[in-house]
C-alpha cells in the first residue's frame, strides 16, 4: 500500500492537535489558527521563539525563588521589557488573534496575550490559569490560599473591588456582600484549553461576520465544529454562511444536522424556513 506523504491541511493538523483534552497543546493549537490566513507560516519557528523567551525568563529566576517573586519577574519581562500590551489602535484586526503577529508586534487582544503569558508562567512552574471573565479574558496565579488576577491587556493586577466593578458593568444587578467572596470565585474559574481556543475562534468569527467575509467566516466555523463537534449552533452558522457563498448543498447539510440535533433550539422554525428556501432554490 503506497504511503501518503502529503502534508496535512491546516484543518487536519488542527484536528490532530485538539483530539484529546488531556494532551491538547494550547500554544501550538492557538498558533495554528493563523494557518488559514498565512498558509506558509512556520509553526515550529513560532514555538521556538516562545521557547527562547521562556529560556530568557528562567535564567533570571534562581532555584527556590518564591512564587510571588517569579510572578514579578514574569510581568517585568513580558509587560515591561518586551512591551506586550493591548492593541488599542486596531483592536478588531484579525492579526491580534494570530500569535506569530502578536509576537512580532507585541500587540494583541486579551486572550492572545494571555496564551503567551500563560506559556511563560508555566515555564516558571507557576500555577497559572486563564479566566473567561465577562467581556475581557484575564489570567490568574494561585499563591497559597490566595490568588493574583492580572489583566493581560494592560499588565495590571486587579483588586477584588476592581473585579466586582467589571462584573457589575456587564451584570448591573450583580451585588456581593463585602464579607462573602464565594460568588466572585464563580467568575474566576479556570478556562481549559478547549474553552480558550473556542473563545479565540469566536473572536475571529465575530470579526468576519461583521465585515462580512463569509469565506473567512466558514474557515473559522470549520475549526469550531472540529473543536466542538456537538456545538450545533456552529453548524447552523456555517450553513448560513455557506448559503451566502452559494454553496447550497453544503449549507443544506449543516442546517439539516442542526434541525435534527438541536431539538430545543428556539429558532428551529426560522431555520426550517431557510432550509426550505434552499431546497426550493435552483
Amino acid at each position: 500500500m503506497p504511503l501518503n506523504l502529503s502534508a496535512p491541511t491546516p484543518l487536519t493538523y488542527f484536528a490532530a492537535l485538539v483530539d484529546s483534552d488531556e494532551q491538547l497543546p494550547l500554544l501550538e493549537a492557538a498558533a495554528s489558527l493563523a494557518q488559514d490566513e498565512y498558509p506558509a507560516l512556520d509553526l515550529q519557528q513560532v514555538l521556538a521563539e516562545v521557547d527562547q523567551l521562556a529560556a530568557r525568563l528562567t535564567r533570571r529566576v534562581h532555584p527556590g525563588t518564591g512564587a510571588m517573586q517569579r510572578l514579578q519577574a514574569l510581568n517585568q519581562l513580558f509587560f515591561g521589557e518586551l512591551g506586550f500590551t493591548g492593541n488599542v489602535n486596531d483592536y478588531y484586526s484579525p492579526d491580534n488573534s494570530y500569535l506569530h503577529k502578536v509576537l512580532s508586534t507585541r500587540r494583541g487582544i486579551p486572550i492572545s496575550l494571555a496564551v503567551l503569558w500563560l506559556e511563560l508562567a508555566h515555564s516558571l512552574e507557576l500555577q497559572a490559569e486563564g479566566i473567561s471573565f465577562p467581556g475581557h479574558f484575564l489570567v490568574q496565579v494561585r499563591l497559597g490560599h490566595g490568588r493574583v488576577v492580572v489583566d493581560p491587556f494592560t499588565g495590571a493586577s486587579l483588586s477584588r473591588e476592581e473585579l466586582l466593578e467589571r462584573i457589575e458593568s456587564f451584570h448591573p444587578r450583580f451585588t456581593l456582600p463585602l464579607d462573602n467572596s464565594a460568588p466572585l470565585a464563580l467568575y474566576l474559574q479556570p478556562a481549559h484549553a478547549r474553552q480558550i481556543l473556542a473563545r479565540m475562534l469566536r473572536n475571529l468569527q465575530e470579526i468576519h461576520r461583521t465585515q462580512p467575509d463569509w469565506a473567512r467566516f466558514v474557515a473559522v466555523q470549520d475549526r469550531l465544529v472540529t473543536l466542538l463537534p456537538r456545538a450545533w449552533e456552529e453548524y447552523r452558522d456555517r450553513g448560513l454562511a455557506l448559503a451566502e457563498l452559494g454553496q447550497r448543498d453544503l449549507a443544506r447539510a449543516d442546517l439539516r444536522l442542526y434541525l435534527r440535533e438541536a431539538t430545543d433550539a428556539t429558532d428551529r422554525d426560522t431555520m426550517a424556513v431557510r432550509l426550505a428556501a434552499l431546497d426550493g432554490a435552483a
